[in-house]
């Protein structure tokens, strides 16, 4: 088998490194393997080698990564090596061919295959990429998981960044009957240089970039920092005159259409480009697309540079070694820099990477001065030294040399217990009481940390217990239980939204003919889904700003205007109904452990408030977040999709969905293709390149999408003319100016004292889009419902497909009394 392998590399003229030949000799000899190889020294060339063994022994193997996209990427990867019919791939999303010999999944997914089913599960090879999340704090324990409960398998354990193996090889090799190997090597087939600098910012990129040493990837952390470097940096001239040409050809029709674009499109004319998570996907790919071209001589991004990225650097800047990691602010562990460092230098391109390390900005400073003193002819007095910024935490040189040198941290254990790991374990045949005490015994914590993950399982069988969730059998059942599961556990338990069982419930308490019934819907499953915290921080800022203005002009007095102020909250539509549902579902349901709701209102706001994507981000100013906010309307319309049955859905639920997916699409394809591409691959189709270089979608396309587009408009008015705002509306009626707005409007107001803009005067029964004619029709809807005021318009189908937006005009407002 060595011998085929090896042929086969050949054949794609691949020469296998000594650590790689060894690594793929021991796996196919049949032991266990700990792969510990620097960052490009082709582990990946291994893993394929692990299938490859595994496959021709008629065994079934499984990658574990722990990003979706990443575990996307290597399923395409794993289809072209190995066809379509033998590979597939589980997440918590989609399941696609489940039952092949190669499966491609998030850790996770192993971990609760292990949890259910231990010895039995159908799993013989085990490749776990990014080895060193074991000690990740939230999610280290799937890691652990499958080392416990799968004795059969064989295993494949890699990263560039592992620490002292000792524990692991022993443990493994005691479970698994197998010897276990450490394969490890600090030869990089790309040697990296370090360098401390105490000069600027921006003479150590001068100088990297005139020395040749670009591509330059300069490390930040936070989002912020990154985004206003990159502005910074465009004073430095680091493309020639042809390259800019080539990048505005390359960049072709790209649509920077979003709050963003403006600023990303000027960095990247200059040759600079941005990468972090709060861009766009489509923004991060073009980034990937024009590094790998050549193109960019500076990529200011943070620190989460690393799995799953493509994009070829040649040297890394680190600005600074401390970070603010949610608690506090603490210098790198050597782990974190040798992630990040390790990315330097590119295999096949340059013959050295470089790692640079800027000092303390202060120090930096307070040196500059000291040299403008020494070089004056002015008598010389005392410098006043410059202090460190907030949020700082020292590093030096001597940090700098140790971060360089010294082995990664031992990874400490993160193993957690939880309501979804008892009812997995407790639902498998035989003794699960017995196998979840081996699990509580044998993990890899300290016995104090083991007696309270002991104490916790206790109480959370007694919960189970009580609740008539797991029941008690005097005699073994016929699959050998003495205590079982009296539910079915459903699909994938706790992989998929652990609170999506409450949604369900809560959708079917809802009223289907109420007022209103689709958007109740988005918000209990908005609810159930994770907080975006940016954006929730950012809906509470501007209710409080708006708050404070209200209170100073009614003349509150300070004191009380902060206590006001400490009384806001986020927007929870339904909380009334929610809290307490969920009450009641807790105490039939108590796997839900320590989970709770949290209602919120952000794809429902964004309906209501009639916005676009841009509109939405500049109006709660997340400019930096854009890829956050779309996620997080992503994972809405997945929501819509996947977990509300079909008899729950109205024409209106239909039309929220398809309206709430095209609104995605619009902004940026990539989001949801993945997602589709995940659901109903064509594994032998070519891989798209970036999306959105050919223009804007025609938003026209999908009927039912556009007539919510076009609706949202219409309703756009209703809002402006509501507060009055008639030089906003003469947007939207350009013929007309807003004193002839006001003048139509003024037998209305001397009728009725308000516009209502509810969910009652968003009822499809106010509007009508007639798709032949391109004719709208809003009627207002007034305190006695008499339904006597219209607004009549037009769409503008050409400028719609063109702009890639519903484009309406208002032609007049009638009153039909």
């Amino acid at each position: 088998m060595l011998d085929a392998f090896i042929e086969h590399a050949l054949e794609q003229d691949i020469e296998l490194y000594p650590a790689q030949e060894e690594a793929v000799l021991e796996l196919v000899s049949g032991n266990n393997v700990i792969l510990n190889t620097p960052t490009g020294s082709g582990k990946s060339l291994v893993a394929v080698a692990a299938h490859f063994a595994a496959l021709a022994a008629d065994k079934r193997s499984f990658y574990t990564a722990p990003i979706k996209a990443l575990v996307s990427e290597k399923f395409f990867s794993l289809v072209r090596e190995f066809g379509p019919e033998r590979v597939g791939m589980i997440t918590g999303d989609a399941s696609v061919n489940a039952d092949a010999p190669i499966i491609a999944c998030t850790a996770e997914i192993v971990a609760n295959l292990a949890l259910r089913d231990g010895a039995e599960a159908d799993i013989d090879m085990v490749i776990m990429d990014e080895f060193h999340y074991y000690a990740d704090p939230q999610r280290g324990w799937a890691w652990q998981v499958p080392l416990l409960e799968l004795p059969q398998a064989q295993f494949l354990l890699m990263s560039a960044t592992l620490g002292a193996t000792d524990r692991f090889e022993a443990e493994l090799t005691e479970r698994t009957g197998r010897q276990t190997t450490l394969v490890k090597s600090t030869v990089r087939p790309v040697p990296l240089t370090f360098e401390y600098r105490d000069t600027t910012l921006h003479d150590s990129i001068e100088e990297l970039i005139d020395s040749g040493r670009a591509p330059v990837y300069v490390v930040h952390f936070t989002q912020r920092e990154a985004t206003e470097a990159a502005q910074a940096f465009t004073s430095i001239d680091v493309l020639t005159k042809e390259e800019k040409s080539q990048v505005a050809e390359l960049m072709g029709g790209f649509r920077f259409d979003s709050p963003i674009g403006k600023d990303l499109k000027r960095f990247l004319s200059h040759g600079i480009g941005v990468h972090h998570a709060g861009l766009l996907p489509k923004y991060r790919l073009l980034v990937e697309k024009l590094a790998q071209a050549g193109l960019l001589k500076l990529i200011s991004g943070t620190d989460t540079l690393g799995v799953g990225v493509n994009v070829p650097i040649r040297s890394v800047l680190f600005t600074q070694l401390c970070k603010y990691d949610g608690r506090s602010t603490r210098v790198l562990s050597v782990r974190e820099f040798q992630q990040i460092a390790g990315r330097a230098g590119r295999k096949g391109f340059d013959t050295e990477g470089h790692v640079w390390v800027q000092a303390p900005a202060h120090v930096v400073e307070n040196l500059r001065a000291v040299e403008k003193l020494e070089n004056s002819k002015k008598k010389k007095k005392l410098v006043k030294k410059k202090p460190p910024e907030r949020g700082y935490s020292h590093w030096n040189e001597d940090t700098f040399t140790k971060l360089t040198t010294a082995e990664p941290e031992p990874l400490t254990s993160s193993f957690d217990v939880s309501h979804g790991m008892l009812l997995n374990v407790l639902d498998r045949p035989g003794d699960g009481c017995g196998a979840m005490k081996t699990i509580l015994l044998e993990n890899h914590e300290t016995h104090r940390r083991q007696r309270r993950h002991i104490r916790r399982a206790i109480g959370i069988y007694r919960s189970l217990l009580d609740s008539e969730v797991i029941e008690r059998l005097d005699t073994p059942d016929d699959l050998g239980r003495l205590v079982r599961v009296t539910i079915d556990l459903q699909d994938n338990f706790a992989l998929n939204q652990p609170l999506s069982l409450f949604a369900l419930e809560a959708i079917d308490a809802l009223d289907v003919d109420a007022d209103g019934y689709a958007l109740d819907v988005l918000s209990v499953l908005e609810s159930v889904l994770e907080n975006p915290g940016v954006i929730i921080a950012a809906q509470l800022d501007l209710l409080r700003g708006e708050t404070i203005g209200r209170l100073k002009s009614e003349g509150m007095e300070y004191d009380d205007r902060m206590e006001e102020l400490d009384k806001l909250e986020h927007p929870k539509p339904l909380a009334d109904f929610l809290f307490p549902a969920f009450d009641i579902f807790r105490g039939h349901h108590p796997w839900v452990g320590g989970d709770t709701i949290r209602p919120k209102s952000v794809a429902r706001d964004l309906y209501e408030r009639a916005m676009t994507f841009s509109e939405f981000v500049n109006h709660y100013k997340l400019k930096r977040s854009e890829g956050v906010v779309l996620r997080y309307f992503s994972d809405c319309f997945k929501a819509l999709v996947q977990n509300v049955p079909e008899d729950a859905k109205t024409e209106e639920l239909y039309d929220l969905t398809e309206w709430l997916g095209a609104l995605v699409r619009q902004v940026d394809s990539s989001l949801i293709d993945e997602w589709e591409k995940m659901r109903n691959p064509d594994p032998v189709a070519d891989e798209p390149e970036p999306p959105e270089l050919d223009g804007p979608p025609d938003v026209t396309r999908n009927e039912r999408a556009f007539a919510v587009m076009v609706r949202n408009e219409a309703f756009r008015w209703v809002q402006l003319l509501s507060r009055k705002r008639h030089h906003d509306l003469v947007e939207y009626a350009p013929d007309h100016s807003p004193e002839e707005l006001k003048e139509t409007m003024a037998p209305y107001w001397e009728a009725f004292d308000e516009i209502r803009t509810g969910a009652d005067a968003r009822a499809r029964e106010l509007f009508n889009y007639d798709r032949s004619t391109g004719q709208v029709r809003q009627v207002l809807a007034d305190p006695e419902m008499f339904h006597e005021w219209h607004l009549a318009g037009h769409v503008d189908l050409d400028a719609s497909r063109e702009q890639g937006r519903a484009v309406v005009y208002l032609d007049r407002i009638v009153s039909v009394q």
